[in-house]
């Protein structure tokens, strides 16, 4: 057998498990659950699934929003969770080669007393590896990029079984002129072109110091003109969202917070200590000329991660600020200047739709989510929110 018994499911629990992930799509069970441990089993069960025409859906943690792990045409799912090893760490080079399972999480918890930290961070326990397939962003985007900018190499099974490297094997070289970009061509690939079962990363420097800040606005306009002002005038920002009011009363009840429901900015600065305190400085400034108001910062790491806990359970609050609705989840990038115009348009149409809207976005590099809510047993409702 390629793999073993205990390492395939067929109950309804696990197959619907798999067929699943944090999307408003439905389930799409698979026909089995296959987990494999190595890559030599996951190319073996792809080189058979192919010879017999068997559909292969590749799952990491099941923590998208696209609904990518549905099995839409049946088959199996394979789940790559138990492929956890950390290959290995190279800190003078800064950067990392991870098995398929290994999360964000479980990574950083690896480097941090080396000083290294692997930053990119959609908010969710994504694996290293689900995050190159789906080429994620996250609330660092702005200071590190994305997944594609931060990726050196990947260990790829092809629909054949047969196994690449996408920047031959073994490479750990920060740029190349040779050949195809065949890296770049896999992140974001989805599982449609291979499963990914090994990455090589960068990583970076934990900063000295670390400071959070928080903002609010009369208005979204004058809030997400901040945001272009802020990048505008070269302040080095680590993280930059924004928070519709919809989406800061549902902040405040979910994760206990006290905010002004309005308009809001977070921030965070790294950097020196006097570095920090400069830019902090600057985009006080900034908000206070767009008629910013309540802008306190902090340095406790207490206080910094309560901030951006409650940022990265958005979804969550969501969900429970509006039991009985379901959450519609969007993904819009633009170039930043057209970012005031277009959060403020997706703020007021909701509005006059009587929509419920939270907004929520990473808007530094140009991109928001906007919840859109409705009842999924009101087939005008859900016709009108589509």
């Amino acid at each position: 057998a390629v793999v073993s018994t205990q390492s395939t499911g067929i109950s309804e629990s696990a197959r619907n498990l798999h067929g699943t992930d944090e999307s408003f799509h439905p389930t799409r069970a698979p026909e089995a659950v296959v987990t494999p441990h190595t890559t030599e089993q996951v190319s073996a069960v792809m080189r058979i699934c192919n010879e017999n025409k068997v559909p292969v859906v590749p799952f990491g943690t099941g923590t998208g929003f696209e609904g990518g792990v549905g099995a839409m045409y049946g088959g199996i799912s394979l789940a790559l969770h138990k492929m956890t090893d950390i290959v290995e760490v190279n800190s003078s080079d800064f950067d990392a080669t991870v098995r398929a399972g290994v999360t964000r999480h479980q990574l950083n918890d690896w480097i941090k007393e080396d000083g290294l930290q692997f930053p990119i961070d959609p908010g969710a326990g994504a694996s290293v590896c689900g995050m190159c397939a789906t080429s994620a962003s996250g609330t660092n985007a702005v200071r590190y990029g994305t997944m594609r900018e931060n990726v050196l190499n990947m260990e790829v099974v092809l629909a054949d079984g047969r196994v690449i490297h996408t920047a031959g094997k073994g490479s750990r070289a920060k740029k190349t002129s040779c050949g195809y970009n065949l890296t770049n061509l896999f992140v974001g690939s989805e599982g449609t072109l291979g499963l990914i079962t090994q990455a090589t990363v960068r990583l970076y420097g934990i900063p000295e110091a670390t400071a959070a800040a928080i903002s609010s606005f009369p208005t979204v306009a004058s809030a997400v003109e901040t945001v272009v002002q802020v990048l505008q005038c070269g302040i080095p920002v680590a993280r930059m969202e924004f928070l519709n009011p919809d989406m800061i009363s549902a902040c405040n009840s979910y994760s206990n917070l006290d905010l002004k429901v309005a308009p809001t900015l977070f921030f965070e600065f790294i950097g020196s200590p006097s570095g920090v305190e400069e830019q902090a400085q600057l985009a006080e400034e900034l908000c206070t000329y767009n008629e910013g108001d309540n802008f306190t910062w902090a340095t406790a790491q207490e206080d910094r991660t309560r901030l951006w806990k409650a940022r990265h359970n958005c979804w969550y609050a969501v969900k429970a600020g509006y039991p009985g609705l379901h959450a519609y989840s969007t993904d819009v990038v633009v170039p930043v200047s057209r970012l005031p115009e277009i959060v403020e348009y997706c703020h007021d149409l909701a509005g006059e739709m009587g929509v419920p809207a939270p907004i929520v976005g990473h808007v530094g590099d140009g991109n928001f989510h906007c919840f859109l809510l409705s009842d999924q047993n009101d087939a005008v409702e859900v016709d009108r929110i589509k």
